[in-house]
C-alpha cells in the first residue's frame, strides 16, 4: 500500500474519534512525514485546507500545548460554501455540461472551461466564489481534467464486420499455402532537418537537444515519405523512403522493391501475393493508377496479386499500423530527423521483443502528381473482382500466363 492510501485509510478511521485540534495535529504530522510537498498531498487526501495544516505544523514546531477543553463545539466555525449557497453546485454543473443539462445556450458553451472563467460566470450569477474554490468544488463533484479520446470511427459500413471476416479467412488460406501476405500503408510524412520530434529520451540533466522553434519545411532537405510493407507471416518490414510525392506509382514501386530485396528470397515458390490495404490514399480502392501499376507488377514478376481493402474509417486495424509503424515511432521518439541517413538508420534498427526486423532504402525517383489513367488502360487490366464487394476485394492476373489461385475469385 502506498503512502497516500495509507494516510487516507488512517484519516478515515480516526477522524470520527478525534476533535478538531487533534485532527489538525494528525494532518500536520502526516504532512511532515512526506517532506517537500507534504502539505499539498495531505490537503488533497483529507480535504483540509493548506492553511489549517500549516497552523498545525506551527503548533508542532513551537511545542505549544493547548488544554483539551479549549476546543470549539462541534459544528462551530465557518460553514462550507455548499451549505451557505446550496444552488452553487447545480449552477456549476449547468456551466460544464450545458447540453446534457438542458441549457444549449449557456454563455460558456464556446469558451474555455477554465476555473477562472467558471468562477467569473458564477459571480455573474450571484455566487461568491474564487477560482480556487471552483477547483475544489470540481474535485468534490467528481470532475477531472481530461483530453478528448479517439474512439468514434464515424458512420460504419453495414458490411464492415463481414469484410473483416473475409480478410481474415483469405489471409489464413494464403498462409496455409505458404503464399506471401503483406500489409501496406504510407506513414506520416516527416520534415527532414533539426526539427522537434515527439517523445523523450534519456540525456544528461539540463542538456536537451536544441531544435528549431518552428516547423517550416526546409526547401533543400524537403520531406521524407516512408511507405511501409509489413510481412504478416514473417514478422518483417520494408520501408521505402520517398522524397517526392506519395502517388500510386510510388506505392507499387515500394512493393516492387520489397519483393526484389526480401520477398523473392523468403518465398521462392510463390505464385500469388495477397495485399491488405486501406481504402484511401495512394493505395485506395478507387485509385485507377494503383490498379494499373499493380498490373505492371504482375506482368513483371508473373505473380497473381489479390488485394483486400479495409472498410472506410478502419485504417487503424491494418496490421502495419501497430506492428511496424508504432515500433518505428517508438524507436525514433525524441530524436530530430536531421538528414536522410538518420531516418534510414533509425528505421532499419527498429526491433521488438516479438522478433520484428526492418530493412529500409531511399527512393530518389520523381513521382509527379496529376497522372490521368485512360479508359484504354483500364480496359487492358486483367482484373477479377470478387463476388463479395468486388470494389474492395479483387485479383489482378498476369497477362501472359495462367496461375494457380489460392481462392476461386
Amino acid at each position: 500500500m502506498d503512502l497516500d492510501a495509507f494516510i487516507a485509510n488512517i484519516y478515515e478511521g480516526l477522524t470520527p474519534h478525534l476533535n478538531e485540534r487533534q485532527i489538525r495535529i494528525f494532518a500536520s504530522t502526516m504532512a511532515n512525514s512526506y517532506g517537500r510537498g507534504g502539505v499539498t498531498n495531505v490537503s488533497k487526501i483529507t480535504g483540509m485546507s493548506r492553511s489549517t495544516i500549516n497552523i498545525g505544523r506551527k503548533q508542532l514546531d513551537s511545542g505549544e500545548i493547548y488544554p483539551y477543553d479549549k476546543v470549539r463545539s462541534e459544528g462551530a466555525g465557518r460553514k462550507k460554501i455548499t451549505e451557505i449557497d446550496p444552488e452553487l453546485i447545480n449552477d456549476l454543473d449547468f456551466l460544464i455540461e450545458p447540453t446534457s443539462r438542458g441549457d444549449p445556450e449557456s454563455p460558456l458553451r464556446w469558451t474555455c472551461l477554465s476555473t477562472r472563467n467558471l468562477a467569473e460566470e458564477l459571480i455573474n450569477k450571484g455566487h461568491n466564489v474564487s477560482h480556487t474554490c471552483v477547483s475544489k468544488l470540481l474535485n468534490y463533484s467528481g470532475y477531472s481534467l481530461q483530453a478528448p479520446r479517439k474512439t468514434e470511427e464515424g458512420k460504419s459500413h453495414e458490411d464492415r464486420n463481414e469484410q473483416f471476416e473475409f480478410i481474415n479467412e483469405f489471409v489464413k488460406k494464403y498462409q496455409t499455402h505458404n503464399q506471401p501476405v503483406i500489409s501496406v500503408d504510407c506513414k506520416k510524412k516527416e520534415n527532414i532537418g533539426n526539427y522537434t520530434n515527439k517523445g523523450q529520451e534519456w540525456r544528461p540533466k539540463g542538456k536537451p537537444v536544441k531544435v528549431k522553434d518552428h516547423d517550416f519545411i526546409d526547401k533543400e532537405l524537403g520531406k521524407a515519405i516512408p511507405y511501409g510493407i509489413y510481412d504478416i507471416s514473417n514478422n518483417s518490414g520494408w520501408v521505402n523512403v520517398g522524397v517526392d510525392h506519395e502517388t500510386s506509382e510510388f506505392a507499387v514501386e515500394s512493393i516492387r522493391r520489397w519483393w526484389i530485396t526480401m520477398g523473392q528470397e523468403i518465398y521462392p515458390n510463390a505464385e500469388s501475393l495477397l495485399i491488405t490495404a486501406d481504402s484511401g490514399g495512394s493505395n485506395g480502392y478507387r485509385r485507377k493508377a494503383w490498379k494499373v501499376e499493380l498490373q505492371k507488377f504482375c506482368d513483371e514478376f508473373n505473380l497473381m496479386v489479390s488485394v483486400c481493402h479495409f472498410p472506410p474509417g478502419t485504417s487503424k486495424w491494418n496490421k502495419i499500423e501497430h506492428r511496424l509503424f508504432s515500433a518505428i515511432s517508438k524507436n525514433w521518439r525524441g530524436r530530430p530527423l536531421i538528414n536522410m541517413e538518420t531516418i534510414v538508420n533509425l528505421i532499419a534498427n527498429t526491433r521488438t521483443s516479438k522478433g520484428l526486423t526492418v530493412q529500409c532504402s531511399v527512393d530518389n525517383n520523381s513521382y509527379p502528381l496529376g497522372r490521368k489513367v485512360s479508359k484504354e488502360e483500364m480496359n487492358e487490366l486483367f482484373l477479377l473482382p470478387n463476388q463479395f464487394h468486388g470494389e474492395w476485394n479483387y485479383t489482378i492476373a498476369p497477362k501472359d500466363e495462367c496461375y494457380y489461385v489460392v481462392d476461386d475469385l
